[in-house]
């Protein structure tokens, strides 16, 4: 059993900048890929980033890439996903997921109770 917890979330101006972190605790937590998902109200929960457990591999979301940076410290068993350059439309609730897989996958073994990110334009 894996724990996620998420911290970070808040209200930021357009352009701004936020550091989610998500930290996780339970049995061989550092050994899993790690990742990113959100979601805005009435929308379904979409990909955001994702790393592998030893950190070598990065995945994005074309609407974030180039603004949002995923990174891992597994001595930490963190993820944090910094996100620069913020728009209206990043505003949702995140949710850290972790995953057992190579990759995070749509269906990911563990998720978080989620951290609200609100942009005002």
């Amino acid at each position: 059993q894996v724990q996620l917890e998420e911290s970070g979330g808040g209200l930021v101006q357009a352009g701004g900048s936020l550091r989610l972190s998500c930290t996780a605790s339970g049995r061989n937590a550092n050994t899993y890929a790690m990742g990113w998902f959100r979601q805005a109200p009435g929308k379904e929960r979409e990909f955001v980033s994702a790393i592998t457990f030893g950190g070598g591999v990065t995945r994005y979301a074309d609407s974030v890439r180039g603004r949002f940076f995923i990174s891992r410290d597994n001595a930490r068993n963190t993820v944090y996903l910094q996100m620069n350059s913020l728009k209206p439309e990043d505003t949702a609730g995140y949710y850290c997921a972790a995953d057992s897989k190579m990759t995070v996958t749509n269906n990911p073994d563990y998720w978080g109770q989620g951290t609200q990110v609100t942009v005002s334009s």
